[in-house]
């Protein structure tokens, strides 16, 4: 079958033949439709990521929609390596499959998946969100924040609030509030933890971070000085500012009810 191999950490994957999977007892064979390209995908698939395997050759990709021997179409997470997404075949863990509605395309169906989960395991299950209360989401302009808008809405959400580098794009996320941080290369974080300071004295309850650096930081110092006495769950879910580390003083933990918290592959079960 045809696949995009990826023969070595850091090496872009190539189009070629790679042999067909087989079923097992544990496993389904699955006839690929449509793979995303997220950034788990390419993160894992240049070793990037604290899930990648080091045994090469493997096919990239991390999840997709397809159908079973049986027709069955489902949405696949986790490949069995070598195998992956982007491929004409794969197989994967029969747990690990979820029946597609009629009406989802298969396309929108492997594309929100693995950002939407994002958000939806970090509110629920990390950030224990309550309905009615305020989410602040730093980094909302990719596909993973501008869904986590919806999802924190659905949920019950009372207020919503975007950060973000493009102020059009934050505008038209529908959010309560929206605040550029494009001044922070410019006149440093103090502006831009200053535009917050409104919004954490009224209170923000979880703050879904996807960006980690400098707008992280001054998010947690704007949240520290406001003095708010109720718990500002932090949620770190990525690092897309490609900053992996921040200068974090101990004193504005230990003066504040700040809570930091990960989500990721390894803080919350597969099931």
């Amino acid at each position: 079958m045809k696949a995009a191999i990826v023969k070595g950490a850091g090496i872009n994957p190539v189009y070629a033949t790679f042999k067909e999977p087989e079923a097992t007892k544990d496993e389904l064979k699955i006839n690929v439709s449509a793979a995303a390209l997220s950034n788990f995908t390419k993160n894992r698939a240049l070793g990037n990521h604290y899930s990648s395997t080091n045994d090469f050759p493997i096919i990239a990709g991390a999840d997709g929609v397809g159908t079973t021997s049986e027709g069955k179409r489902v949405y696949f997470l986790m490949p069995t390596a070598p195998f992956g997404s982007l491929a004409q075949q794969t197989i994967v863990n029969k747990n690990l499959t979820v029946p597609i509605p009629k009406d989802l395309d298969d396309v929108s169906a492997a594309a929100i998946a693995n950002p939407g989960m994002s958000s939806w395991v970090a509110l629920v299950y990390r950030a224990h969100f309550e309905k009615g209360q305020t989410v602040l989401i730093n980094g909302a302009t990719g596909s993973a924040g501008s869904l986590a808008v919806k999802i924190a809405y659905h949920l019950g959400a009372k207020k919503v609030i975007v950060t973000g580098r493009n102020a059009k794009k934050l505008a038209n996320l529908g959010a309560d509030a929206a605040v550029s941080f494009d001044m922070i290369a410019e006149n440093g974080a103090t502006e831009f933890a200053e535009k917050l300071n409104p919004y954490f004295k009224e209170g923000v309850d979880v703050v879904l971070d996807y960006l980690w650096g400098d707008s992280s930081l001054a998010i947690m110092t704007a949240l520290a000085k406001a003095g708010n006495k109720n718990k500002s769950r932090f949620v770190s879910v990525g690092a897309a500012s490609g900053q992996n580390e921040i200068s974090l003083p101990s004193a504005l933990l230990r003066s504040s009810t700040i809570e930091i918290l990960g989500s990721g592959a390894k803080s919350a079960s597969m099931q």
